[in-house]
């Protein structure tokens, strides 16, 4: 079968300096993260040197200020950039996000003085970040944490276990939340980790369906010693820290989720237009060209989706609803085209040696990660009808 290279995306981009940048992060994508993606995922290995690649190239602080080292760049373009990186490799892409995520309670919430010492290393020192939320037992119910922290003079304890946690173990730094007074949300506080805190450890990472190279693993803290300077925002402001987070965290998510989808959808069509049966492509079959008719199509809605909630993060209005129902479009749409791409592909669709299967794959925790899909759901209709009655 002849290679069909696919064509980049027509993206309409706000200034020539992001038109450059998607040019640079291209780039980037092609010499140094797509042609060692399937090796890697299947070896279970975590590109360390491609995030400090992306951090010496200003790539892990676009969508903050610069005066701190970031670039300065709307939600609009940054979640671009996620989506290419996604394309190329889920596990770079959703590390990106997942590391944007765990700076943001300090880029938002830290004091002047916290966003001068520790920010910039933060965005374009070669660190990485995870975001600790969630526990064994409290998920989707994060408000019941019981990781605690205990003042102790001009310090706090925290003791407890975080799970789910994205580069748990290699990380630079953890924006952990923590129970410093009463239960339910008013009594959870934020405070920032350092990687190399005593008492801080992790378990071996988690046996995953997909995204094998990008560690997942349950983060113990015993004891672990935080000064109260490395306490963000207010003691009992921790969820509310923890939920803006998520807002924007979502659209980074539902990003990655397109940037799967289209990468999966190139390669239905790359097949599709060179498999020959019956004398002739098999994308002259009128139930092919629909099905990669309606998967262009499930793939254009959910970017336009992601950028219509992203403008209005950048405009500075509400988009909590937005941002919930891009995640669970673009990540169930996600979840689809690959599935769908697997079935263009027939039998070598299931095999390893095209990278469809491992799209499927990957795609799935995507409705999972960062609120599940029903979470989502439930999100979106607290917007539309108010609280549920009790």
């Amino acid at each position: 079968m002849p290679d069909r290279a696919p064509q980049p995306v027509d993206r309409q981009l706000p200034t020539e300096e992001a038109r450059d940048l998607i040019s640079l992060v291209r780039d980037i994508a092609q010499r140094e993260i797509a042609p060692k993606a399937a090796e890697e995922e299947d070896a279970g290995r975590f590109p360390r040197e491609v995030f400090t690649l992306l951090s010496e190239s200003g790539l892990l602080g676009l969508p903050y200020g610069s005066e701190y080292g970031g670039g300065d760049q709307p939600y609009e373009v940054y979640l671009q950039v996620l989506e290419e990186l996604a394309a190329a490799r889920l596990t770079v892409g959703l590390g990106v996000s997942v590391h944007t995520l765990a700076t943001y309670a300090l880029a938002a919430y830290g004091s002047k003085e916290q966003r001068v010492e520790h920010l910039p290393d933060m965005l374009g020192g070669g660190l990485l970040g995870a975001y600790c939320l969630s526990e064994p037992s409290s998920g989707s119910d994060a408000a019941s944490l019981r990781t605690k922290a205990v003042r102790d003079g001009d310090d706090w304890v925290l003791t407890g276990t975080k799970a789910w946690i994205t580069h748990g173990g290699i990380a630079d730094f953890y924006t952990v939340m923590t129970r410093t007074g009463e239960d339910g949300p008013r009594g959870i506080t934020a405070f920032l980790v350092p990687g190399d805190a005593e008492g801080l450890g992790s378990a071996a990472p988690e046996k995953k369906m997909g995204m094998k190279g990008s560690p997942t693993a349950q983060v113990h803290l015993d004891g672990v010693r935080v000064p109260d300077e490395r306490r963000i925002g207010e003691e009992g402001q921790g969820f509310a820290i923890a939920l803006s987070a998520l807002d924007s965290g979502r659209l980074g998510i539902a990003a990655c989720a397109i940037g799967l989808a289209q990468a999966a959808l190139d390669e239905a069509v790359a097949y599709a237009t060179g498999r020959r049966q019956f004398g002739r492509p098999i994308a002259d079959f009128q139930g092919l060209r629909f099905m990669l008719a309606d998967m262009a199509t499930q793939v254009e809605a959910g970017r336009a989706l992601y950028l219509a909630a992203a403008r209005l993060r950048d405009a500075g209005r509400p988009f909590a609803k937005q941002a919930a129902m891009a995640k669970l479009h673009c990540t169930d749409t996600a979840m689809k085209v690959t599935t769908d791409a697997v079935q263009v592909l027939g039998g070598y669709g299931y095999t390893a040696d095209f990278p469809v299967e491992r799209y499927m794959r990957e795609a799935k925790v995507l409705q999972i990660v960062e609120g599940t899909n029903q979470i989502q759901r439930m999100v979106i209709a607290r917007h539309l009808a108010g609280p549920e009655t009790r």
